[in-house]
């Protein structure tokens, strides 16, 4: 399976930088930024300025990853835990 890498111009603190990113990177983020109420250009900054090492591509696809196994992690101790437990107690 022949995976795309796709090239993007994208504008962070006011300076022009390329990302090159498969598409199935590029939609988690912008699904991310969206769920977040954030501007793909505003994400990316805050990624930027969080990473510690290795380049912005780099930490773009960690970031998804790192995302799409918080959802997994919470979706599975969600259905691991009683409905009672979810709701809090109701008692009188």
């Amino acid at each position: 399976m022949k995976s795309s890498i796709v090239k993007r111009s994208i504008v962070i603190a006011g300076h022009k930088t390329s990302v090159s990113l498969e598409d199935p990177f590029w939609l988690g983020l912008k699904e991310i930024a969206r769920s977040q109420h954030m501007t793909l250009p505003n994400i990316v900054g805050e990624i930027e300025t969080s990473r510690r090492e290795g380049n912005l591509s780099s930490a773009i696809r960690l970031f998804v990853l790192d995302k799409v196994r918080s959802q997994s992690d919470f979706a599975r101790a969600r259905a691991a835990t009683p409905d009672a437990v979810l709701q809090g107690s109701n008692h009188g």
